[in-house]
């Protein structure tokens, strides 16, 4: 990968600054955003639940505005997810807006429409992390997201990307593929990206049971990208969830962490959508505050790793005392 330039590399050192500032020294402040900018996604995985293939983008003054209320909000970083992100033709204008806020800016995309082209823009817009995700080695109903699609993607980001890359792989999505995730962390590691794993959940949330052959692919896996992420997914939660039993803990969604829909409502999370579901131009510090201190009953079997990093700064303050109505898990 290109090297960023030292005003660049500053730039990122300041907004991970600010970030560590607003987790420490602050409650009501949201940590990370998970913005849809479209639902349509250009493949139709099985296991999915978060895409259709119809949808338009989502209007690009719509996610600007979206992206000023987070920054008024204080939001230290933003996501931008789908759907397949990359179907969004004004992707780039949208990440450099929330860059010029001051914010973190990742993306998540499955890689298949990556080019040289796309990545001189989102090297322009400063993008700084990547997450691309793939599942399997060749393609089969319940996951398209596979190694043979894109490995020639992960090449093209290798020579021209300037931003972090990692490559996702869910864990769990079919048994007979289980060795399949090594194959990848060995690759992402061969063009000098970090690996991570998601232990696959349901429409939940919560944590499908492992194997004993899937326990042993994810325990080498690990040893193959020793990374950060791994590390602290595995014992925020994932150690637990594998061997069955329930995790402890104060989920801070609707609060440091927003999910925002293609609609531009707040949820918890992409897989408990249907609560606050206020807008998120209309959502303010007293909804932050009410979210906070509300419990949620989905917590104890909880996979989603980007709200257990999001609730790891608040576990030992800010009791809750509700619990979140019926319908947030429905």
């Amino acid at each position: 990968m290109e090297k960023p330039a030292l005003n660049e590399r500053l730039d990122t050192l300041g907004a991970g600054l600010r970030f560590a500032g607003k987790a420490i020294f602050t409650r009501y402040t949201p940590l990370l955003a998970q913005m849809v900018v479209t639902r349509r996604c250009n493949l139709a995985c099985g296991y999915c639940n978060e895409y259709d293939d119809f949808s338009a983008p989502v209007p690009l003054q719509t996610l600007l505005a979206q992206v000023d209320h987070l920054a008024k909000l204080g939001c230290a970083s933003l996501t931008v997810t789908g759907g397949e992100t990359l179907l969004h033709p004004d992707l780039d204008k949208v990440i450099k807006h929330a860059r010029d806020k001051g914010m973190i800016v990742t993306m998540i995309t499955n890689g298949f429409k990556l080019s040289k082209s796309w990545i001189e823009r989102l090297n322009a817009a400063k993008l700084q992390g990547m997450q691309i995700s793939i599942d399997n080695l060749v393609a089969d109903d319940i996951s398209m997201k596979s190694l043979s699609s894109v490995e020639g993607r992960l090449k093209l980001l290798q020579d021209h990307a300037k931003f972090n890359v990692n490559v996702n792989s869910v864990l769990g999505v079919t048994g007979e593929r289980t060795g399949d995730v090594i194959t990848i962390a060995e690759t992402a590691a061969k063009y000098g990206f970090q690996h991570s794993v998601g232990v696959l959940h349901d429409h939940s949330g919560a944590l499908k049971a492992l194997s004993d052959a899937q326990m042993a692919a994810y325990k080498k896996v690990t040893e193959i990208s020793p990374s950060l992420v791994h590390t602290l997914n595995y014992k925020l939660f994932q150690r637990n969830l594998m061997q069955g039993k329930p995790n402890d803990w104060k989920c801070r969604a609707g609060a440091r962490y927003l999910y925002i829909t293609e609609d531009g409502k707040v949820h918890y999370c992409s897989q408990q959508r249907g609560y606050p579901a206020i807008p998120l131009l209309d959502y303010g510090l007293d909804d932050i505050k009410r979210e906070y201190h509300t419990k949620k009953d989905c917590a104890p079997t909880c996979t989603l790793s980007c709200v257990h990093q999001m609730s790891l700064f608040d576990g030992y303050r800010g009791k809750q005392r509700g619990t979140a109505p019926a319908s947030a898990a429905a």
